[in-house]
């Protein structure tokens, strides 16, 4: 592998000549670690939460594509799956690719994390790909970034959350933890609840060494970790509904349904709903796909994150708000060009020799 200089153009100048009528050229391949990929993002939260932003609005205005995910699933392996997120994105930003990401819950067992990852972008121009970024990081990150957005834009308009809890607490909840401290949100108490008490208490002290002042508490209930938060983050690996209490939610908190499948459709019924995109999010029996479901309509919606963000819904004060992101590819696209601009912009990025060959139409 080799060093390239600073890289300007989204593809080492695939496209430089296009304008101008030349032909466009093969891009180099790089590969991007996960080392270089932290590097690109950590101490940069809100410009990725405004990145995220951007790009939730340029997909609102159809300057995307972000066709369903693709699942391959395992009849000897029947917890795990792994995942195949293709899109395109236009704007500034001009990039298409796919993320490949597993998901084997087993490996938590083994003191591996759950998921793994790859992306590859591919140039808008000539379609080469032309690199392959380590993905996992950048999946949590903009999650966590989409995440910290819809907690700030959903707050708005009634008392910001003092009192957070968190409902489940693998990679998932710590980035969003970040997400949320890196873009400026302070809290006067942190409720921490996960069904394995060795995670929350491994989370208890991740927040601890964060120097966080705000008083740090191990629910022993799902209930009172509810009940006691204003803002609540479910990032668990749960594949149906366990909580079906609504009136655990009757001081109507904002709630970041995260992980999708935590909530029995009756309380999504009673609550202002809010997803990231209607035609992902009500599929693959997520909460909101039940509650379409068992209703038979989706009237149930009040609207997308990109319809709050453009001022069309403002959710109401006197009802629980419930965030359920079905997770964009486009999304990963934006933060994958942009590790990839970071990483050239500081001489680091890695070109793989003469990855692309035989490039003579007739030999």
């Amino acid at each position: 592998m080799t060093a390239t200089g600073p890289i300007t153009e989204p593809t080492a100048s695939a496209t430089a000549g296009s304008d101008a009528g030349e032909h466009p050229v093969v891009p180099p391949f790089a590969v991007i670690s996960g080392a270089l990929v932290q590097a690109a993002l950590v101490g940069h939260e809100r410009e990725i939460v405004d990145l995220v932003e951007t790009v939730y609005r340029l997909h609102g205005a159809g300057d995307s594509v972000n066709p369903p995910s693709y699942f391959l699933h395992f009849s000897d392996r029947p917890t795990a799956r792994i995942i195949a997120l293709p899109a395109s994105i236009g704007g500034p930003i001009r990039v298409d690719g796919l993320k490949w990401i597993s998901s084997f819950p087993t490996n938590v067992a083994a003191g591996i994390p759950r998921a793994s990852a790859v992306l590859i972008l591919n140039d808008h121009d000539t379609g080469y790909p032309f690199a392959c970024l380590e993905a996992s990081i950048i999946s949590a990150s903009r999650t966590a970034a989409s995440a910290a957005l819809a907690a700030d834009r959903l707050s708005r308009g009634r008392p910001r959350p003092t009192r957070i809890g968190f409902f489940g607490v693998g990679l998932i909840a710590r980035y969003i933890h970040t997400y949320l401290a890196g873009t400026g949100w302070t809290f006067d108490q942190i409720g921490v609840y996960d069904t394995v008490a060795d995670s929350a208490a491994g989370f208890r002290g991740y927040l601890e060494e964060t120097g966080t002042t705000a008083p740090i508490t191990v629910h022993d209930t799902a209930e009172d970790l509810i009940r006691a938060s204003d803002l609540i983050v479910f990032a668990t690996i749960a594949g149906t509904p366990h909580i079906h209490e609504r009136s655990w939610f009757d001081h109507n908190p904002l709630v970041l349904h995260v992980s999708l499948r935590d909530l029995d459709p009756d309380i999504l019924l009673t609550a202002a709903n809010i997803v990231d995109d209607v035609d992902h999010c009500l599929k693959a029996d997520t909460s909101p796909h039940l509650a379409e479901k068992r209703t038979g309509n989706r009237d149930f919606l009040t609207g997308t994150l990109e319809d709050v963000l453009a001022g069309r819904v403002t959710p109401p004060t006197d009802q629980p708000v419930v965030f359920s992101p079905f997770g964009l590819g486009v999304l990963d696209l934006a933060l994958g060009k942009y590790v990839y601009d970071q990483t050239a912009a500081t001489g680091q990025l890695h070109t793989v020799d003469d990855f692309f060959t035989d490039l003579r139409r007739y030999g």
